[in-house]
């Protein structure tokens, strides 16, 4: 490992802690401390620690309070989702038929794969070469049996971002549920549950500066969902437990600096991402190839195709100067199996294994992105003058 300071280019995996999160999180470990199903004052305090965290975290969604229900993170909250409405409609007998994009993140595939093993129908919705989703293939998918339909709002590996308004907008016209994995949309880009006509919303502290291991659940009001536990009765009983209270009031400072944050970083970030994308190419002798959208896509993302060279390789090399980056989804990393995403947008498998992501964030600025530009040109040259 390099003794250079840390260029860190992998924000879709996770997220430092905003400084003033931690001191949050500590605050309600040493002092909010309480159990907020307890009835007196310590745990009325807590009650009012998570009663606020509710609160700052439902306002970026611009859903209801008490329509968000915590949960431990964006896996828990895709798998309570998915399972919860098709057990329901399973035990009402309204349907049994689920839709998910070939894109999806691994939490709503091997979710959907398990329900395919209980006996549900499970569709797969193609996606073009850019990653994004037709409209029109999806309203010729549903049926009369379809229950859900679920795509996530921002891809975590290209950052291609879905028209999610207007698919939910299709599933209503058939009578059938639409949920969002938002977790690397959520205070990136707008979310609005009541704009987009949103049924269900996952969403996740660690990839916006907040701790891991807390997540939240939009539920719409009305919508009955099964539960996957059952104790005590807490959220409602739609996710039961004791709330993980100094990550929960840790999501919701990172919710609170993600609004104050929320257009600065747009711009900032954005125009780095950029400069890097124009630094990388002047510096690398031959082909570099954009995977995913040119313009619909999350403005912190670069996926790039460097053909004949292995990623894995340029990544190692990589490491040692001190710049993390990835070849794909950190829940997927130690694969030798190339990217689903990748190869769902049409690439080989040669290519997909060719392709690193680069995603920035806060902790970036000019200089790191310039001498990280140099060294993937300068590594993608030397492994491609050994390779030929």
């Amino acid at each position: 490992m390099s003794d250079k300071p840390l260029i860190y280019l992998d924000h879709s995996a996770t997220t430092p802690v905003d400084a003033d999160v931690a001191d949050v999180v500590k605050q309600t470990m040493l002092d909010a401390w309480g159990n907020p199903s307890s009835r007196y004052g310590k745990g009325n305090e807590a009650q009012l620690v998570l009663q606020t965290a509710r609160e700052l975290v439902a306002s970026q969604l611009n859903c209801p309070p008490e329509d968000l229900f915590f949960t431990s993170g964006g896996t828990e909250a895709d798998n309570l989702a998915l399972f919860g409405a098709m057990q329901t409609a399973r035990k009402k007998a309204t349907g049994n038929h689920l839709i998910v994009s070939s894109i999806e993140h691994s939490a709503i595939l091997r979710a959907a794969e398990a329900l395919k093993d209980e006996g549900y129908r499970v569709d797969v919705l193609p996606v073009s070469s850019d990653g994004l989703v037709s409209p029109d293939t999806l309203a010729g998918m549903i049926d009369n049996e379809t229950v859900l339909v679920s795509v996530m709002a921002v891809n975590n590996e290209v950052g291609t971002i879905q028209p999610i308004a207007e698919l939910a907008k299709i599933c209503h016209e058939h009578g059938v549920l639409f949920h969002t994995d938002a977790v690397q949309a959520y205070g990136k880009v707008k979310v609005d549950v009541e704009a987009m006509g949103l049924d269900l919303v996952s969403v996740s502290s660690h990839k916006i500066y907040g701790p891991k291991g807390v997540g939240a659940l939009y539920v719409r009001d009305g919508l009955d969902i099964e539960p996957r536990t059952r104790g005590g009765g807490q959220e409602k009983g739609i996710r039961t437990g004791t709330e993980n209270m100094p990550g929960i009031a840790g999501f919701g400072k990172a919710a609170e600096l993600c609004a104050r944050h929320f257009d600065e970083d747009a711009e900032r970030i954005g125009a780095l991402r950029d400069e890097m994308f124009e630094l990388i190419k002047q510096g690398v002798e031959g082909k570099v190839r954009l995977n995913g959208h040119p313009e619909k896509r999350l403005y912190a993302n670069l996926n790039l195709c460097f053909e004949g060279v292995e990623a894995e390789s340029l990544l190692q090399a990589l490491d040692l100067d001190g710049i993390a980056v990835s070849t794909g989804s950190a829940c997927s990393s130690g694969s030798t199996k190339p990217s689903h995403v990748l190869l769902a947008l049409g690439l080989s498998e040669l290519e997909a294994h060719s392709s690193l992501r680069l995603t920035l964030g806060r902790t970036n600025d000019r200089d790191s992105i310039s001498r990280a530009a140099e060294r993937i040109a300068y590594h993608v040259n030397r492994l491609r003058a050994m390779a030929f």
